[in-house]
């Protein structure tokens, strides 16, 4: 199996940014400890703070990955376009968070992506995204039976 983890703006400063919220564990901390959790999976990792890389990124996605894992930071709330490029492809996202985003600042509250999404994992961290490496697994052997 093979799965595509985005990151999306900012999340290249884990470990620096607001650990209150996200932690003192890196991105490649991050990434490594998903590796070492589905040794079985083949992950490429994507970081960019540009909207027009992840849209492209997305769009490469198409026919290539099982899935998407992905962490579309500040974009979640305002990324029509992002939205619309997972719309776009027949490729399962599971939306992932490191911080409760429905606890925090009413704006981060709002996720766009949502509805395009396979489903929405917030507030557990790094293991938010083991959760979303599940959801895909689960969707993908769903289709499979």
């Amino acid at each position: 199996m093979d799965i595509l983890v985005i990151n999306g703006p900012n999340l290249n400063m884990l470990g620096k940014r607001d650990p209150k919220h996200y932690g003192t564990e890196t991105l490649d901390d991050v990434n490594e400890y998903i590796k070492k959790s589905f040794p079985e999976i083949n992950f490429t990792f994507f970081q960019s703070n540009h909207e027009g890389a992840i849209i492209d990124m997305l769009h490469a996605a198409n026919g290539k990955y099982d899935g998407i894992v992905m962490n579309a930071g500040a974009y979640t709330h305002y990324s029509y376009a992002i939205a619309d490029a997972i719309d776009c492809i027949d490729v399962p996202v599971a939306e992932v968070h490191l911080s409760n985003i429905h606890e925090r600042e009413d704006f981060r509250k709002v996720s766009v992506i949502s509805a395009v999404c396979i489903g929405q994992i917030a507030g557990l961290g790094k293991n938010s995204y083991i959760e979303g490496v599940k959801l895909i697994i689960e969707r993908v052997t769903e289709n499979d039976k």
